[in-house]
């Protein structure tokens, strides 16, 4: 489906991230697997994917630094010549309630989540142009359309990146690239491993569908939007909630 097809996923050594890095390899592309810290971590799912049969290569990268993800970028050009798929899933989160959160930690989710996105598609647009076509995929959240109490910051960083995912999508529809968010709602992951389960029960009983997703669930949403059976879809936000928007 994806052969001969180079992806770049930010954010991959865990959880969603590595999902879709893991799902896009077993559909055919080729994988870079962008970390920040967790190196160990990212050359695990590169194992995963050699293993399997697929081809993939860790790339360490804070996405938040604009020369640092213009570098990174250069280098899979200058070895694989094209990037047809961009993933935007590098995120992090530091909550607090809008009267005790600081300036820092703030800035410090605004600058992953939202301007690491800016970033990557910023650095690669020309290469989209180019090959005049391909695809970009940016993980938004439920949060990002609804709020969420306690994370002004990173509801502010997903509501944003709609914005950038509409807003691309427009500028670079007449090359054929077509630009779309995901936005999922509670996925099982080690984030909401750490939570109580009195905290989880409440949680799934705000979903309709009465339990979290997985990161499965996401990933094949991505391989989707990722593949040619989704040419003429643009600029749209896709929930993988269990109805929790509706």
């Amino acid at each position: 489906m994806l052969t001969g097809k180079t992806a770049v996923v930010t954010g991959a050594a865990r959880g969603i991230g590595k999902e879709i890095a893991l799902t896009l390899a077993k559909n055919g592309a080729t994988v870079i697997v962008n970390y920040n810290g967790s190196k160990e971590r990212a050359e695990a799912v590169v194992l995963e994917i050699k293993a399997a049969g697929g081809e993939a290569e860790a790339m360490q990268c804070n996405v938040a630094d604009f020369e640092a993800s213009e570098k990174m970028v250069q280098d899979v050009l200058s070895k694989y010549k094209k990037v047809d798929i961009l993933v935007n899933n590098a995120g992090i989160t530091k909550d607090n309630l809008i009267m005790r959160m600081t300036e820092e930690d703030y800035d410090a989710v605004l600058d992953t989540n939202l301007k690491g996105a800016f970033n990557m598609i910023r650095h690669l647009s020309r290469n989209f142009i180019k090959l005049r076509g391909g695809k970009i995929v940016n993980i938004s959240s439920v949060s990002g359309v609804m709020g969420n109490a306690g994370q002004s910051n990173y509801s502010a960083s997903k509501a944003g990146l709609i914005g950038l995912t509409k807003s691309v999508a427009r500028e670079l529809a007449s090359r054929n690239v077509c630009v779309n968010a995901v936005a999922p709602g509670f996925i099982a992951t080690e984030m909401t491993e750490v939570l109580s389960e009195e905290v989880q029960k409440k949680i799934k009983e705000m979903i309709p569908l009465g339990k979290m997703g997985s990161p499965k669930d996401v990933a094949e949403l991505v391989l989707f939007l990722a593949g040619s059976r989704s040419d003429y879809i643009t600029g749209q936000v896709m929930h993988v909630d269990g109805g929790m928007v509706m």
